[in-house]
């Protein structure tokens, strides 16, 4: 029962992720606003993290049962991205890297000056 009302919470706060996305004209997708609601809430302490806590273990750990129907999906829209494969591989390569390389620099950057603030 206590992971049941720990996943209605999360479900309740997806929902109002869901309505922010239809009310608001920006383009930004319902489980972004769910998720930046859930990090305030749990910020501010409305929220505390052991009334969500063992429900998002449990999301967390059937996380990759979820991708199996987008692969499923990529593998039956094997004949529309067969032509676009080469570009889109260079792409996604270029973005792995870019990133890992922003991500690297901002971490060094956040490192540096936690430790200057330190001294």
């Amino acid at each position: 029962m206590k992971i049941l009302k720990q996943f209605l919470i999360i479900l309740a706060i997806s929902l109002i992720g869901e309505i922010l996305k239809s009310v608001l004209p920006f383009p930004i997708p319902a489980s972004i606003y769910g998720m930046v609601l859930m990090f305030v809430l749990l910020l501010t302490g409305v929220i505390k993290l052991d009334q969500v806590r063992d429900a998002g273990k449990f999301l967390i750990e059937i996380m990759p049962v979820m991708f199996i129907p987008a692969g499923v999906g990529l593998m039956s829209s094997w004949n529309v991205l067969q032509p676009v494969l080469l570009p889109v591989s260079v792409i996604t390569v270029i973005t792995i890297f870019t990133v890992m390389g922003a991500t690297g620099l901002v971490s060094q950057v956040i490192i540096k000056k936690s430790k200057g603030e330190t001294k």
